[in-house]
């Protein structure tokens, strides 16, 4: 996911290089100020990590849609000017008509084409960065807990993507994430027509490194298992998914989908549905703990809460359950693919054999090089502290 240029998100092992940040115009810096996501919530954040998990079990099908536990309020129109908008957690049911128009006026393609992908920016002079091969998506101002998922939701309530066959919206950044651009992104949708959902992963490193995406994100995020766990049992997700061992091909971040109306129908709605469950059934204390600022102690994120980092991590398991059959394509990245070095390549090719063949002798090998990866690379104290939390005590398989 990306908002601001506040750093890379969720990397780790040697080899991965810092995204390198474009420096904007000094009198733009000077006007800008620093969104935090603690303004969507309108919470004090959460000085100590800590924190009590006491959810209940949910045995509430995640299936269908749920309605809001509150009346909806009116879509957050686009704005040309840099005005401060507050996104409520609950989606309005209306067209956003305003926002439509808006989009029809900035786009670089005939409105209701086939293919639709706007590029999110959120300040005047990320424009200058964007492909033109996407459509410019105006988010100055706009301050969402959700973050890219709020976008998705106001999208797809919007005429602006009516008889497209694929829409979606990519960070302002996804070239310098991916090193891929726009021209790459069609030649690659073109050659697998049969797809229902595009999607990648610009942290490959994870691949070769963790069991799943849920304990990297122990590495980056305060008691990041702790509150996931407790969310999944409020909500009635299975608990196994922190166990078990994924293929490279299971991983995605960012957010970078591209994806046809019929995954977007079951996805939104799925995501949607264990939000407003989360908020019905977590014990007041985790959820205030939700949706704190304590997940971006680092200040990498500005200032983002759980909230976003969960659902991010929530594609894998929605496309091994309500939306198995579509067909998904994880896109390769060259750009990345080169920046693994010898143990990386080895330790995820290793990982993927061992899933492939259903071998826990070659998983657990893959456990132990892996561990002495870390060791070399990040040393005894960050082992001290993270490696028996992200190291599931058994071998499981999806």
């Amino acid at each position: 996911m990306s908002r601001k240029p506040t750093g890379s998100k969720g990397k780790a092992g040697a080899g991965d290089k810092p995204a390198v940040e474009q420096s904007p115009p000094a009198k733009v810096v000077r006007a800008t100020r620093v969104r935090s996501a603690k303004d969507a919530v309108d919470e004090r954040p959460v000085t100590k990590p800590a924190v009590k998990i006491n959810g209940t079990a949910s045995r509430e099908a995640l299936a269908g849609t749920v309605a809001p536990a509150a009346a909806g309020s009116a879509a957050v129109a686009i704005s040309k000017r840099p005005v401060k908008t507050k996104a409520s957690l609950i989606p309005p049911e209306n067209d956003d008509s305003a926002f439509a128009s808006e989009v029809a006026a900035q786009a670089a393609v005939p409105p209701h084409s086939p293919v639709r992908i706007f590029q999110i920016f959120y300040e005047p002079w990320h424009r200058d960065l964007l492909d033109p091969a996407f459509e410019p998506f105006d988010n100055c101002g706009v301050t969402a807990e959700l973050m890219e998922f709020d976008v998705f939701e106001r999208i797809s309530r919007s005429t602006a993507i009516k008889g497209a066959d694929y829409w979606g919206a990519l960070s302002w950044r996804f070239t310098e994430k991916t090193g891929l651009t726009g021209a790459d992104l069609i030649k690659i949708m073109e050659a697998h027509p049969d797809v229902d959902v595009f999607y990648c992963n610009p942290h490959v490193n994870n691949e070769a490194l963790f069991h799943n995406m849920w304990v990297q994100g122990e590495t980056c995020h305060v008691n990041f298992l702790e509150i996931s766990k407790a969310l999944f049992t409020a909500t009635g997700l299975p608990t196994t998914e922190f166990d078990l061992i994924l293929p490279s091909a299971s991983f995605s971040s960012a957010n970078y989908f591209i994806a046809r109306p019929a995954f977007w129908e079951a996805y939104l709605p799925f995501i949607r549905k264990v939000i407003t469950l989360a908020e019905q059934k977590l014990a007041p204390n985790v959820r205030q703990f939700l949706h704190s600022q304590a997940a971006d102690d680092r200040g990498l994120h500005g200032g983002s809460t759980y909230l976003p980092f969960i659902v991010e991590r929530l594609f894998p398991l929605f496309m091994r359950t309500i939306g198995a059959k579509l067909k998904g394509h994880r896109i390769v990245l060259p750009t990345k693919e080169q920046e693994l070095n010898i143990h990386l390549r080895l330790l995820r090719d290793m990982k993927d054999v061992a899933i492939r063949t259903k071998s826990p002798w070659l998983a657990a090998c893959w456990v132990n090089y892996r561990s002495l990866y870390f060791s070399q690379h990040h040393g005894r104290e960050w082992c001290q502290k993270y490696l028996r939390a992200i190291t599931p005590t058994q071998i499981k398989f999806p």
